[in-house]
């Protein structure tokens, strides 16, 4: 919305409260679930999960065709790409995330596993990007767009603290760095650090980013990464 100039108003929920799954909201989303859209200039239009909605704004309010595109062949690969960040990047991150984070025991070869299959994403994507800027029609699209927070995430937080991105896969960093330097993506950016909520804390157990930050430590603080070196085990 941000990219298009659209208006909007947002209602951030309280997962602490589980305020996701009130019956209320599951009306909306079933899956009970974020992120939900209902578009009010539309007949009050629903719409959820994520790449649903960005298919739904780019098709409704992206006139120009900033963030999509119009050949037909090209639009076949943008669906394609946007099924693989939801069918594998999301997943696969997702689940690493867990293990590293929230799992209540320590299990290695599940965190290797997942750290592995985000390497193996990230080499799909780095081989893509080292023929051709984006990922779909010349330009940076809905489907570079949908990579962006995970991607972010996993470089951040869940390869080990010695993984040096830039240096393994080129092409995907040089990439992600400009989708970041978007003025719309550091204004989602920096307005979720504002409002302290992120998935990352808050889809589990409602702790928000600076209470995270305050009370993590060790393992918690940059998960099984941080003991890397003493047990050699990622």
């Amino acid at each position: 919305m941000e990219e298009l100039g659209v208006s909007y108003n947002e209602v951030i929920l309280d997962f602490a409260k589980e305020e996701q799954k009130t019956e209320e909201y599951r009306k909306l989303n079933p899956n009970g679930r974020i992120p939900t859209l209902v578009d009010h200039s539309n007949n009050d239009e629903v719409i959820w999960e994520s790449n649903a909605i960005l298919k739904y704004l780019a098709d409704r309010y992206d006139t120009e065709k900033k963030l999509t595109v119009t050949d037909e062949k090209e639009k076949a690969d943008l669906d394609t790409w946007l099924f693989y960040q939801a069918s594998h990047q999301g997943p696969t991150f997702g689940n690493c995330q867990w293990f590293m984070f929230y799992h209540p025991e320590r299990i290695p070869s599940a965190i290797l596993r997942f750290q592995n299959e985000i390497k193996r994403i990230f080499g799909v994507l780095n081989d893509v990007l080292s023929k051709k800027e984006w990922l779909v029609g010349n330009k940076c699209t809905i489907a570079d767009l949908a990579f962006i927070k995970y991607n972010d995430y996993a470089i951040h937080h869940l390869l080990p603290t010695n993984f040096n991105v830039e240096r393994e896969f080129p092409h995907l960093a040089a990439w992600h760095a400009k989708l970041m330097a978007r003025p719309a993506v550091q204004y989602a950016i920096n307005h979720m650090l504002e409002l302290d909520v992120g998935r990352e804390r808050q889809h589990v157990n409602g702790v928000t980013h600076s209470e995270f930050a305050r009370t993590a430590t060790g393992i918690a603080r940059r998960g099984i990464a941080a003991q890397a070196a003493k047990d050699e085990v990622l």
